[in-house]
């Protein structure tokens, strides 16, 4: 081989390796936007799932604490009635007893 053979064979290895690299670094940057990509959906995918989870204890929790105040209020009206009738006959023996003192007066 001549000396401008050896010298064309350099500049075209130079040139293949110059077309290589860029190649290399072209995929390289696609591969690192897919990442990136696929990381922000991961991302999103995560808090959309999270806030559905949460949304999902909220209302179970809303769903108990209906029913608990349900019971307490029924408790409340229970005693609220109790209290009522309880008091009705209490008036009536009190009217009695106001009336009895005039009377005996």
């Amino acid at each position: 081989m001549s000396k401008l053979e050896v010298l064309k064979a350099i500049r075209e290895a130079e040139d293949s390796a110059r077309e290589i690299i860029a190649k290399s670094e072209l995929e390289a940057s696609e591969l690192i936007t897919k990442a990136r990509l696929s990381a922000t959906e991961i991302i999103q995918s995560g808090k959309s799932n999270s806030e559905s989870a949460s949304q999902e204890i909220i209302a179970e929790a809303r769903g108990t604490a209906e029913k608990e105040a349900r019971k307490v209020t029924k408790g409340g009206e229970s005693s609220v009635d109790t209290i009522h009738n309880q008091s009705q006959n209490n008036r009536k023996k009190a009217v009695q007893t106001v009336l009895d003192a005039f009377r005996s007066s």
